[in-house]
């Protein structure tokens, strides 16, 4: 098998060669080498080479890891690399209160504990990476949590990790993984967010900003110690260990203009970014004609006195649109599994400025942040998404430098125009329907590596070859008060399951799931949007294994707040595909193959939506590659929750079981939307399908 799999990526690899699409230009000297060894025998049967590596990996106790079963990927520095890099963190005195950065000596055996376990874990994934995956540029998670980011280096041609060490010799397959050798150690920061941007020049004028603020001294989070692991554990339905993440690491990720951007808008200093903001965000509470709605209904005015301090103050919040509280580098600033080729790739970010939310898009293969296309989500046409006649790109959008500059509790983007929260953004942007992710409605989640986590990582981490618990995929269970945006009102009794769904043929958008067991009883804080009457759906998969929901909805995570919307849902009933196509009348949705009918489900579409329901969207389809898409598939539906007038500000939407005896029963989120009026109820077009 392991052969097989080294021919189907030597095909790929030597199929990249001739076709532009795959990547930029490898290096492919020397790719392929297949020993029969474990990752330690190879290590070991040339110590010559590594030795000094293997040092590290025996001081730690991971050669033993390396010579067991298992499907790691080692990046493994040359004894040359090891003592460049062991020799600079003794001779570096910047830390004045770790001399040597704690180095007792010289050499490997000056080399602390913790020192070594940092060396070897960042050298270490939990799963398998070929070159073929590092080549066309992707982010991993090593084994001491911190982020590697692969790139194609300009000038060998060949694969740069973290922008500093060469791989020189790659996909070297083992009985236990893939070696790959590399010139030099990976290189990490352990500067916060703010430290990080000061040392990067380019970033003058913007770090000024942050100083001035106060909020350069704000972004220092790591990491929350509050999270309640649960006191009852089992198994989880299915017979597979539950993995509980046992540390919540926090941070930040930092989008800012560089200099340059800044000058070619005529931005050459600090006093000239004032006046920018000044001029920006003066007006955008004002009664009547301000756009931010939040400070408006709050009677909250803009000050753009000299206090930069105050929340309130223009330069303040210039600053604050820039940054979210989550740690998400570039490759993943959009989520790509199992959309269907013809969509672009989107994700919205709450940010610091107060209960705002900025779009970023992936366009022809370029990131931009709030590109503003008119009918967005409206359509003219059968079955198709908006068409060129009524969409028009009104604003480009803010492009950004792809340099993944990380910091131990975040990530800063440059970028290369000007990003503010104008009128155009709640008034054009985010004027259409917007889709979250369940995963994406809890930053901490993210910020963990947790959404579309390979289920082989999460298997390795229980020590297991292979999972049988949730279809085989192995179970993660999400420890009480892991965010702070998902509340359990009733301690154990709810049991909160992310599925990482990547391998699973499942109908779920972007392949993850939240799936409850138990009494449940809990509440999610909804992404906030502008003022108007917005359609609140949830998107889930019907099946019988589920249980029956009330939804509730309130101004806070207080039970006091919260209020019953409509009758409770079954989740357990799946409308059936009746062959003459039909609407079904056993599930009460009305649900029809939309293919079966004249006008692609045109008609079928608004009579299920008059009762509350909506198809499976055109956008995804079941598993990755899947031919079933989610408009098709029968069990795959949202539901219309409420209809309303939302305030830009705080919402938590509250699931509770109407079957508390029978805690066998699932809930299911899959995705929720917000579609404000002028898409679901307008006059000249119709919502699309995707």
């Amino acid at each position: 098998m392991r052969t097989l799999g080294k021919l189907l990526s030597l095909i790929i690899v030597v199929s990249c060669a001739f076709m532009t699409s795959c990547s930029e230009k490898i290096d492919e000297s020397n790719l392929y080498t297949f020993t029969g060894e474990t990752i330690e025998d190879f290590l070991l049967n040339r110590n010559d080479e590594f030795s000094d590596f293997n040092y590290v990996l025996k001081r730690t106790g991971y050669d033993k890891i390396l010579s067991a079963y298992g499907t790691y990927t080692c990046f493994a520095p040359t004894n040359e690399a090891m003592r460049k890099y062991v020799d600079d963190l003794y001779e570096d005195m910047s830390n004045k209160d770790l001399p040597h950065n704690g180095m007792t000596q010289k050499g490997l055996e000056g080399l602390t504990d913790s020192l070594c376990k940092d060396i070897a874990l960042f050298h270490l994934l939990y799963s398998e990476i070929m070159g073929v995956d590092l080549g066309n540029g992707m982010t991993m998670n090593s084994m001491l949590g911190r982020d590697i980011n692969s790139s194609i280096d300009s000038i060998s041609g060949g694969i740069l990790l973290n922008n500093s060490s060469l791989i020189t010799s790659m996909d070297n397959e083992l009985e236990n993984g893939v070696l790959h050798v590399v010139n030099n150690v990976i290189t990490r920061s352990n500067n916060l967010i703010s430290g990080e941007m000061e040392k990067h020049k380019e970033f003058s004028i913007f770090y000024q900003a942050l100083s001035l603020t106060g909020l350069a001294d704000s972004l220092n989070e790591k990491a929350r110690t509050d999270i309640q692991m649960p006191t009852k554990v089992g198994t989880g339905k299915g017979s597979g260990k539950i993995y509980i993440p046992e540390e919540c690491i926090v941070g930040y990720t930092i989008f800012a203009e560089t200099d340059e951007t800044l000058k070619q808008n005529g931005i050459n200093d600090i006093n000239d970014l004032i006046e920018y903001a000044n001029n920006t965000y003066g007006k955008c509470a004002d009664q009547g004609s301000g756009w931010y709605d939040y400070y408006r209904n709050h009677n909250i005015k803009v000050s753009t006195d000299k206090d930069f301090q105050k929340a309130n103050n223009a330069l303040n919040m210039f600053v604050r649109y820039h940054i979210v509280k989550y740690i998400v580098p570039y490759t993943k600033l959009v989520y790509s599994y199992n959309e269907t080729s013809r969509v672009p790739l989107y994700e919205y970010y709450e940010t610091m400025l107060p209960y705002t939310l900025f779009k970023v898009i992936r366009n022809s293969g370029k990131i931009y942040i709030n590109r503003w296309v008119t009918n967005s989500t409206l359509t003219d046409r059968v079955a198709e998404m908006a068409s060129a006649s009524i969409s028009t790109v009104k604003r480009e959008g803010i492009s950004l430098k792809r340099d993944n500059i990380q910091a131990l509790n975040g990530y800063i983007h440059p970028l290369l125009n000007m990003l503010a929260y104008e009128e155009y953004v709640p008034r054009g942007v985010l004027n259409e329907r917007m889709r979250f992710d369940d995963l994406s409605l809890l930053p901490e989640v993210m910020s963990n590596k947790l959404r579309q986590m390979q289920p082989s990582e999460v298997r390795a981490i229980l020590g297991e070859s292979s999972g049988t618990a949730f279809g085989g995929n192995g179970n993660m269970r999400l420890p009480r008060n892991y965010s702070k945006h998902l509340v359990v009102y009733n301690g154990d009794n709810t049991e909160i399951y992310h599925l990482p769904g990547q391998d699973c043929n499942w109908p779920n958008y972007q392949g993850d799931e939240i799936l409850c067991m138990g009494a449940y009883d809990f509440a999610f804080r909804l992404p906030p949007v502008p003022d108007g009457t917005y359609e609140l759906r949830m998107g889930y998969t019907a099946n019988g294994n589920r249980g029956m929901v009330q939804f509730y909805l309130g101004r806070s995570s207080s039970l006091t707040t919260m209020k019953a919307l409509d009758i409770p849902l079954d989740m357990r009933k799946v409308p059936v595909d009746n062959p003459d196509g039909s609407p079904d009348t056993n599930s009460g949705t009305g649900w029809c193959l939309y293919t079966k009918t004249d006008d692609m489900g045109v008609e079928s579409d608004a009579n299920m939506h008059n009762m509350g329901w909506m198809r499976g969207t055109l956008y995804y389809s079941r598993g990755k590659g899947g031919s079933l898409i989610a408009r098709a598939d029968v069990q795959d539906l949202r539901r219309i929750i409420t209809k309303m007038q939302f305030e830009q500000g705080e919402y938590w939407l509250r699931f509770k079981t109407v079957l508390p005896d029978n805690t066998s029963t699932e809930f299911h989120l899959d995705y929720i939307e917000l579609c404000p009026e002028s898409v679901y109820n307008n006059s000249q077009y119709v919502e699309d399908m995707f």
